[in-house]
């Protein structure tokens, strides 16, 4: 069964392939989703591994989290579901705006 990996705190010049040779030490990757920015395209510091298997996906974590990689500490651990957010307006509150407080 697969098992989705979060990875944070990934150098910004890490790279898929990158990932894919890092993660598949521990058993076999069917999936690397590395984040990026959609207005830059840069990397955001965080992606996604899926693992093939739940013992490969383990060995990872306990293999990988808080280890020095490309001068950063990884965090990986099991990738929770995506909370839902609050859909509607822009955030600013019920005053209309401004943010002028008299």
């Amino acid at each position: 069964m697969n098992t989705k990996l979060y990875v944070g705190n990934l150098s910004f010049d890490a790279l898929e392939n990158d990932l894919q040779d890092l993660f598949s030490q521990y058993g076999p990757v069917t999936e690397v989703n590395l984040m990026q920015d959609r207005v830059s395209g840069r990397a955001r510091g965080f992606g996604f591994i899926t693992m093939a298997t739940t013992e490969g996906a383990q060995a990872a974590i306990e293999g990988l989290n808080g280890k020095d990689w490309k001068g950063r500490a990884l965090t990986v651990n099991e990738a929770r579901p995506r909370e839902e957010r609050a859909g509607g307006g822009g955030g600013r509150g019920g005053n209309g705006g401004g943010g002028r407080r008299y």
